[in-house]
């Protein structure tokens, strides 16, 4: 069946055209597409391989060797210039969320290494990509290590597996192109980073271009081959666009004036680094060469600056993308460009040729803020965020990787040794010996290697760290409703999110107040979604604790179901008075009670002033919890405190 053309999706101007800016540079570094489920993403970018041109590879190579400049490392290697050589269509590589590590970069067959002496290499997903598209889909929700890896190839252009003192490496240079939907998460700033571009896609709301969107939908699944023949011409007159674009790039100059326009650009912009301007520079020469000119103009800078800061401007991960046309209007004006660029009438005066128009993508994608079932007061505003200090889950686990507790993981220290089926991970070479070697007589051992069998291999046992799921329970009470308390404790406990996201944490909100409490944000990977939910927090009416705290059981008790693996870390913000309904204080209790030993918890004391009950402590002491004061919430102030133990114990 063919896939669905190209030139057939609805919209997504900007979409397209940064896809084929890449396409034509791949210098740009590829894109990350943020929108909504259900916006065909996946479906443009899998149709962009059909539009690109092939490549020459060696014949017999599997890493796509380019015969006019083979790689001198090439594990199928060495090849000579002028060897053997065929054109194969371009790839794209689809790299699965949750792939191993070994099928991403490639393992090494540690049997025949120890037999035979023989560096007997598997390329993984990497050297499939190289000299094509690799394509991640949900890349929000890649695993840290896999993380690690993408850049580690990313920046060098090559992929190196390293096993026991074996060491192989091959180039991997790809255009990295992802997919994800914000609320889910957003992703780590180093891989952000590397995305050269990125789009924001949201929906049309225009009933007429959803009746096109769906009718072709349904013409494509009715007859797949048909309906791709329709596009075909459209598509074949797009891929020679970008050839004939591809071909004009190493001809298109950079005057200074334009790179006077992109400093000033990104300077207003208070993008961290270089890498904005270098890849603004590239977007906009890219561009300039898809308009058919030979020199960069302010329209093309224009373009780049859309398509390159968005995601380079964000100084946290509650803050929106997007760039303000005011302020980049600004910025070209204040660089004092010659003159305003010709009017664009070729193939880049918009996007590649669409279906139909879609209006400008929303920016953000985040819905309103909830949080409460409506408060006697408005809500406040937090102060800025600062370090929190760790909480960590008791014990060790084998849950999700992060960055938080301890726990058994793919990488960490090694701890021990564990046979093969049990949990397979890293080859740990010198046990494998071990395990070997009382056997090599019965097994007729008689050459210079080592006789192994599958029941010799032994594989590492590491200790790492994992994320968590934090719920916050917050009392959204009268007793919280001063302006001055619910400041302080909105700041920590946004404190306490950037932690989260930091360290690949799954959150969770549960308020509480007048009668009853309420899940205000299911567990989630998008810390952004739990801020927004706080800010929009209110507060007013009795305390009910003991309802709080059975909403957070139940909200745990699910989710043990639903993500097993990853352990709780419950986080109760109060200030420790309960006052709704008979037997208050008592039912508190028995709620804590039943959350006792079951969960690592922390109990953020909000209580202030000269008079102090000293609640919220015995609530701790019930839950079996720790008991932190908000004011020492902050790392810093943590610090502080054991030094002033220190020196007083010294005194």
């Amino acid at each position: 069946m063919k896939p669905y053309p190209f030139t057939a999706v609805v919209g997504m101007p900007d979409l397209r055209l940064a896809l084929v800016l890449s396409s034509i540079s791949p210098a740009v570094g590829g894109v990350l597409v943020r929108g909504e489920k259900g916006t065909a993403k996946s479906t443009m970018v899998r149709a962009l391989a059909g539009l690109l041109p092939g490549v020459d590879v060696v014949d017999a190579c599997r890493f796509s060797c380019d015969p006019v400049e083979p790689d001198p490392a090439c594990p199928d290697g060495p090849h000579a210039q002028g060897s053997p050589a065929h054109r194969r269509p371009a790839r794209l590589v689809e790299l699965p969320v949750g792939a191993a590590e070994d099928r991403v970069i490639g393992s090494l067959n540690l049997e025949r290494a120890l037999a035979d002496g023989v560096t007997d290499f598997q390329p993984g997903l990497l050297a499939a990509a190289h000299r094509g598209l690799l394509y991640v889909d949900e890349v929000n929700l890649l695993h840290d290590h896999l993380v690690d890896t993408l850049l580690d190839a990313a920046a060098m252009g090559r992929a190196t597996v390293e096993r026991e003192g074996v060491s192989v490496s091959h180039a991997a240079r790809f255009v990295l192109i992802g997919t994800m939907n914000p609320e889910e998460g957003e992703l780590r700033p180093q891989l952000l980073d590397r995305f050269g571009l990125t789009v924001e896609v949201a929906s049309s709301r225009d009933p007429e271009l959803r009746v096109e969107v769906v009718r072709r939908r349904l013409a494509y699944e009715a007859d797949p081959d048909g309906f791709a023949g329709q596009y075909a011409a459209a598509d074949a007159e797009l891929a020679a666009d970008i050839e004939a674009a591809q071909r004009l790039l190493p001809s298109v100059k950079l005057p200074d004036e334009a790179l006077r326009q992109i400093a000033e650009v990104c300077a207003s912009f208070e993008v961290d680094g270089m890498r904005a301007d270098i890849v603004t520079a590239r977007t906009a020469v890219a561009h300039a060469a898809w308009a058919g000119r030979t020199e960069v103009t302010t329209d093309d800078v224009r373009v780049a600056a859309r398509l390159a800061l968005p995601h380079r401007r964000r100084r946290n991960p509650f803050d929106a993308p997007g760039i303000s046309e005011e302020q980049l209007e600004q910025a070209l004006q204040d660089a004092e460009p010659e003159g305003p660029g010709p009017d664009d009438d070729g193939p880049g005066s918009g996007a590649p040729p669409e279906g139909g128009d879609a209006p400008p993508p929303s920016e953000g994608g985040q819905e309103p803020s909830g949080g409460g079932s409506g408060g006697d007061q408005k809500p406040v505003g937090a102060g800025e965020a600062f370090r929190a200090r760790r909480f960590e889950v008791k014990g060790t686990g084998e849950g999700a990787a992060g960055r938080r507790s301890r726990a058994i993981t793919d990488n960490g220290r090694t701890i021990g040794v564990q046979p093969a089926g049990t949990k397979d991970g890293h080859p740990h070479l010198l046990a494998t010996v071990r395990a070997a070697a009382p056997h090599q007589r019965s097994r007729g051992r008689s050459g210079a290697g080592l006789v192994v069998r599958p029941q010799d291999l032994r594989f590492a046992r590491r200790e790492g760290r994992e994320g968590n799921l934090v719920l916050f329970c917050v009392d959204a009470s009268g007793s919280m409703g001063a302006r001055q308390r619910m400041r302080e404790v909105k700041t920590a406990v946004l404190s306490l999110l950037l932690d989260a996201y930091q360290r690949r944490d799954k959150v969770g909100l549960v308020t509480f107040r007048a009668s009853g409490a309420e899940l205000a944000l299911p567990p989630t990977i998008s810390v952004d979604a739990a801020a927004s939910r706080l800010d929009g927090l209110a507060t007013g009416g009795r305390t009910p604790l003991a309802e709080g705290l059975l909403e957070a059981a139940r909200v745990l008790r699910i989710e043990a179901v639903r993500d097993p693996l990853r352990r709780p870390l419950l986080v109760v913000v109060t200030d420790g008075r309960a006052t709704s309904g008979a037997d208050a204080v008592q039912r508190a209790r028995q709620a804590a009670g039943l959350l006792a030993g079951n969960v690592t918890s922390v109990v953020m004391d909000c209580e202030s002033g000269k008079m102090r009950l000293g609640l919220a402590a015995e609530l701790a002491e019930h839950l079996g919890a720790e008991h932190v004061p908000v004011a020492e919430v902050a790392a810093d102030t943590l610090a502080g405190a054991v030094r002033s133990r220190i020196s007083g114990k010294a005194a």
